[in-house]
């Protein structure tokens, strides 16, 4: 039985009882990317403990990271276990979970693979990124079907877990951008329209599973109203990354608007970009945006460093994303009061 899209009135009351979502994309510092964060090798939930502790005291309240279809095609029951540690460690702090099962955002160039990770490339932005469930799975629609399993198995594992507040089903699809290393976009097979069919199959799979959190698919792009309509129209909540100046995001805004859903902004903060604490938090309030952040604290993946061909914006040396250092002190003790304001409001 297929289980269709939420309606605007279960979409709004959900948000009535969610409250405002102010959080953070999250990797702990001590991983290069999702592969080592969650098999079981590299798993180090002390330090998830740790980081997840100094989100607490700054007020945070959720968080977004995403799944390795691969660390699940290897240990699937193994993954699940820590998967439900990790949400555990989560409710302790007072913060939900958005998982994020696929991921097209794959930086290095390369396929995901298991066992210990390279280590980040010095000076360079995000080195380590692997893709779920990797480019070439992707472009391979005879793979399709352990995909199918993979979504089942976790939407339906965790289909009842009240410290998942939603499902962000698929990240950044068709974004083939490699910044690292030689490999490059096959302009002969875009893989755009792959991940977009494989995004519209997932929403099936998921809603089959039936789970009782809402489902999205976060529009990324500049032509997204070209390439990643469909997205807003199949998602319970809609959702979207902007890491522009505030005047290009509430133009996006308006646009998701005519949806007539709560709306998340699940990608934000590039200082030199124009997206700033001081300017779009207060927006994300006042308008009632659920927003998370990139990222929490700077390690492995190197995000404090700005995308490749934009270090020029960073000649100071001014901090790409990230707020905290590795030893948990502020990057800037000004923006980590001003999420502290508004995260109080937030509790009201």
């Amino acid at each position: 039985m297929t289980h269709g899209r939420w309606s605007i009135e279960q979409a709004r009351e959900w948000q009535q009882r969610e409250g405002w979502l102010i959080g953070f994309n999250y990797l702990p510092r001590t991983a290069v990317n999702w592969t080592e964060l969650w098999q079981a090798e590299s798993f180090d939930l002390a330090t998830i403990e740790q980081e997840l502790a100094w989100a607490r005291e700054i007020g945070l309240n959720a968080l977004r990271t995403n799944l390795p279809f691969l660390v699940w095609q290897h240990d699937a029951a193994g993954l699940r276990t820590r998967i439900d540690r990790f949400l555990g460690v989560a409710a302790r702090n007072g913060i939900r979970v958005m998982l994020c099962p696929f991921d097209d955002c794959a930086f290095s160039g390369r396929e995901p693979y298991l066992g210990r990770q390279d280590d980040p490339l010095p000076g360079i932005h995000n080195s380590g990124a692997a893709a779920s469930p990797g480019r070439l799975v992707v472009r391979d629609r005879a793979r399709w079907p352990e995909l199918e399993r993979y979504v089942r198995d976790v939407v339906g594992h965790f289909r009842d877990d009240a410290r998942i507040v939603v499902w962000d089903l698929y990240n950044e699809p068709g974004n083939d951008f490699v910044f690292t290393r030689k490999a490059l976009p096959d302009a002969n097979d875009p893989l755009w329209p792959h991940s977009m069919d494989l995004a519209r199959a997932c929403f099936g799979w998921a809603r089959d599973a039936a789970p009782t959190q809402p489902l999205t698919c976060g529009v990324w792009s500049m032509e997204w109203q070209e390439r990643e309509a469909d997205l807003p129209a199949l998602s319970d909540v809609t959702s979207f990354h902007s890491y522009l100046p505030l005047a290009m995001l509430q133009a996006q805004v308006g646009l998701l608007r005519a949806e007539g859903r709560p709306i998340l902004c699940t990608e934000w903060l590039a200082r030199g970009l124009g997206s700033r604490v001081m300017s779009h938090l207060p927006y994300f309030a006042e308008q009632r945006i659920g927003c998370f952040h990139w990222g929490l604290v700077n390690g492995r993946m190197q995000t404090h460093l700005p995308w490749p061909g934009f270090a020029g914006l960073y000649a100071d040396g001014s901090w790409h994303h990230d707020l905290l250092h590795a030893d948990g002190t502020p990057y800037d003790a000004d923006e980590i009061a001003e999420f502290r304001r508004w995260c109080t409001r937030a509790r009201r």
